[in-house]
């Protein structure tokens, strides 16, 4: 960081100050599926209270801080906050076995962004009023929070990966420029590797483990060798060339150890710790590891030991799944005014300021990413702005979680040498069909 802790606290203040004083803007009107009186209810303003935001954990600490914000300026709306498990899968459980039961237990939904469209399509969530302002923000952002040409939700935070390198280790090595390809990536390690203070470090940490971060490893491998899981009208294409390529690459780095087998059972943090702690000299992961990464507490063995750049791909830069979350109104909370104004509040332009000072997390307000400020505080903008610019979005399938499934159970076992890329690639084409052929 170029930066001391002392600065780093002071901003972090001033941006959750400005958020408190911010005046949340009201969302007026409700969904389709309310009935009349609701709705004017909720016009009139009257449907306001105390609500919960229902949300992954947050392992900044950040978000309390602008919840207690919020709470400070709004004593009669307070929000509690409800963290669920880090797991993608474990929060989509409980958030589905949540909206099953009409539960009023979450009001603000903190969603996955391959999430929206099932949530949309049962009913589980509002659609926003038509008033809703989505004006500077990503497009891709905004694409994944419509469901057939209805917003949903509202883009909170965005996210791109991007190869985290030591380039301490690499300046050592002579290496001047990090990898755009995975053979130079390859390269690039035995050099490394060579080197006495690179003794016992892998090549590459990435999310192998069989849960969603396996399907984003998977989805951007198969990008970033030309080809897509699905095509642009839904269709699944992973009986492909470019598919095989990719799933023979990763499976070939797994059996001569450019990825330790260790890897089958990383999801985020377990990279993030193996990279902190040195014992790895690539790695993907999302923008929210900057920041700890950096950390001078003890925490972390390469605190300005490293940099990052574009994921690499198989003949030139690679191409990342486009991850992020969105927030939306759950059909069954009891207080939507309140819900809707606290959406505003989160994604206004000095919230995501003040989330991306405190936690490096990836901003779906374009203008960030051209702040002077922002950019001398964050070095690394440039390249996540090319990331997301270049990101691809997962299907918008209402049975996702069927879908996500099933490229786990197919590709899992290729990495573990258990089965073969052309035979699991082939019965993933008829599985995938298959599910997104039902409703």
């Amino acid at each position: 960081m170029s930066r001391t802790r002392t600065t780093r606290r002071t901003s972090r203040t001033a941006g959750l100050a400005a958020l408190a004083a911010t005046t949340a803007l009201v969302l007026a009107g409700c969904s389709s599926g309310d009935a009349k009186d609701k709705a004017s209810a909720a016009d009139s303003g009257t449907d306001r209270g105390p609500i919960t935001f229902a949300v992954g954990k947050d392992t900044s600490g950040a978000l309390q801080k602008q919840v207690d914000a919020w709470n400070t300026a709004h004593p009669a709306e307070k929000v509690t906050l409800n963290e669920l498990p880090a797991s993608a899968d474990a929060q989509l459980q409980q958030l589905q076995q949540n909206a099953q039961v009409k539960s009023t237990a979450f009001s603000v939904l903190g969603l996955d962004v391959t999430w929206t469209s099932e949530f949309a399509a049962n009913r589980w969530i509002d659609a926003l009023p038509a008033s809703t302002s989505t004006s500077g923000l990503l497009p891709a952002a905004v694409d994944s929070a419509n469901y057939r040409g209805t917003l949903y939700s509202v883009p909170w935070q965005t996210n791109g990966g991007l190869l985290f390198y030591r380039s301490d280790l690499l300046t050592a090595a002579g290496i001047k420029t990090p990898p755009a390809t995975w053979q130079e990536m390859q390269a690039d390690c035995a050099k490394v590797k060579a080197l006495p203070q690179a003794k016992g470090a892998s090549c590459y940490a990435g999310q192998f483990d069989k849960y969603e971060g396996l399907v984003v490893n998977f989805s951007e491998a198969v990008q970033s060798s030309g080809g897509h899981v699905f095509d642009t009208n839904g269709n699944p294409t992973v009986n492909t060339p470019q598919a095989k390529t990719a799933l023979a690459w990763l499976a070939g780095a797994f059996k001569d150890g450019t990825i330790p087998q260790e890897d089958l059972t990383y999801q985020e943090e377990n990279g993030r710790k193996a990279f902190q702690s040195g014992k790895a000299i690539f790695m993907r992961n999302w923008p929210y590891v900057w920041d700890l990464a950096n950390k001078t507490d003890g925490s972390s063995k390469v605190a300005g030991k490293f940099d990052v750049a574009p994921l690499p791909g198989l003949d030139s830069t690679g191409s990342s799944t486009l991850g992020g979350y969105n927030l939306a109104v759950s059909s069954f909370t009891q207080h939507k005014t309140t819900a809707r104004d606290f959406i505003t509040y989160l994604t206004s332009d000095s919230s995501e300021r003040a989330n991306l000072l405190a936690a490096s997390t990836a901003p779906t307000r374009a203008a960030l990413y051209e702040d002077r400020a922002l950019q001398k505080k964050f070095p690394y903008l440039a390249d996540l702005k090319q990331s997301l610019d270049a990101a691809v979005a997962r299907p918008k399938a209402v049975r996702y979680g069927d879908v996500s499934a099933a490229i786990q159970d197919a590709i899992y076992p290729v990495l573990s040498g258990q089965a073969d890329p052309t035979t699991a690639l082939a019965s993933l084409q008829t599985k995938l069909t298959q599910i997104t052929a039902q409703p």
